[in-house]
């Protein structure tokens, strides 16, 4: 038996990271909002052991956590900062090391669980009259008319709403149900990433160092934690996750670079296949993709959650600034100013790191003189290397909408 419709402004298919906080930037336009997501992140205690996903959250992504009212809260909770990046090739002495106080910042950016970004928004969420979460199911069917689009799902209740948005992943259903096609392909690589208890107090430094078989590269996280990340072939990936702690300790002894220190535990471990992907388009009549539903990138610079935010500030603003003249949020008008405002930027980091995957790679000699002297090159010229530093901290959004009414 069909249960009551639920009737909403907009439908975010989808309640991790990015599209919860677009519900949470969203909630003071005043609309009814549904999010329909599986499972709602575990509540935060200070004894549990760290997650395995981690992300780099920029000082551009951390105004608009703060602008949503989700920044506090985490912090509440734990994150590292990091103010120290460098970058560096095994095979030869190119390196560049980016400082936050070159550039008069007080930090890179900082590394957090996804878990805990996501649960700090999720609390703010909750204190909204006018958002409301279906849990534990999942759309199966949608439908799109001149004024409204529908969702029927999976427990029986359907849900009725000027626009639908697919915040729903890598895989997008709702990407899929849109008939919105998509460029992608698989790197060929996997990463190993693990959850390892180091000798060393807290860090603020993080590092990536090229190989021959991809990068190694440390993330921080609070007191003597961190997170590693080892890409490689996936044969290979697959032989390092069937070892038991103790051999694979030696592994990492045997291969990670000094920096490091003695890894005195692995905590968790887990892998992921590297791939790229975006969408030929981010918006149809009535429906709109953000964050991995859109564009999927390289993790080699941990950019992608930080797109992703910056797809749901722009999306944000479009249609708040939308509700205000009295504009259809649903319309492919509206839509495509968002698609206008973000899609350039997503394709120009995608380029930048196929770039960066693409010329560390080869070990030919002749080309790894000229990725370490390039290295080198860049470490020395002041003012191109504090512009990339100021790159790395992302853009900072102005949230003019976002932020009335604090």
């Amino acid at each position: 038996m069909k249960m009551t419709g639920i009737q909403a402004d907009i439908a975010i298919v989808g309640g991790g990271m990015v599209g919860i906080s677009l519900a949470a930037a969203l909630a003071r336009g005043g609309m009814d909002i549904v999010v329909i997501e599986q499972q709602e992140p575990a509540p935060f205690d200070p004894m549990q052991p760290h997650d395995l996903r981690v992300s780099a959250i920029s000082p551009a992504s951390q105004g608009f956590l703060d602008a949503i009212g989700a920044w506090l809260r985490l912090t509440k909770m734990r994150l590292c900062p990091y103010r120290r990046m460098r970058v560096w090739d095994k095979f030869g002495n190119g390196s560049i090391l980016f400082n936050a106080a070159d550039i008069g910042e007080p930090v890179l950016g900082y590394i957090a669980e996804n878990r805990l970004i996501q649960r700090a928004i999720w609390e703010v969420v909750e204190q909204s009259d006018n958002i409301r979460i279906l849990l534990g199911t999942r759309p199966v069917s949608m439908s799109v008319n001149k004024l409204s689009a529908e969702l029927e799902l999976a427990n029986g209740q359907s849900v009725t709403a000027r626009l639908i948005v697919g915040a729903d992943g890598a895989r997008s259903w709702v990407r899929q149900q849109a008939r919105i096609g998509e460029t992608s392909w698989d790197y060929d690589q996997h990463a190993l990433v693990m959850s390892v208890r180091t000798e060393y107090p807290q860090q603020d430094i993080t590092w990536q160092r090229f190989t021959d078989t991809g990068p190694e590269a440390f993330l921080p996280l609070p007191g003597p934690h961190g997170s590693l990340v080892w890409y490689h072939r996936p044969d290979e990936v697959a032989r390092l996750m069937m070892l038991d702690d103790a051999v694979l300790l030696e592994e990492l002894q045997a291969r990670f670079p000094k920096e490091l220190g003695r890894i005195e535990a692995i905590e968790d471990r887990g892998f992921f296949a590297i791939r790229r992907m975006h969408a030929h388009h981010y918006a149809k009549h009535r429906v709109v993709l953000v964050g991995d539903a859109a564009h999927v990138i390289h993790p080699l610079a941990g950019q992608g959650v930080n797109l992703g935010f910056m797809d749901a500030a722009a999306l944000a603003e479009t249609l708040l600034a939308a509700l205000e003249t009295g504009a259809d949020i649903g319309s492919l008008r509206v839509l495509r100013r968002y698609e206008r405002a973000r899609k350039g930027d997503n394709h120009a980091m995608q380029s930048a790191m196929d770039v960066f995957h693409h010329a560390f790679l080869p070990q030919h000699p002749p080309l790894r003189l000229v990725r370490n002297l390039g290295l080198n090159v860049v470490n020395r010229l002041t003012p191109l290397k504090r512009q990339i530093e100021r790159l790395a901290t992302g853009r900072r959004p102005t949230l003019p909408l976002l932020s009335r009414g604090r």
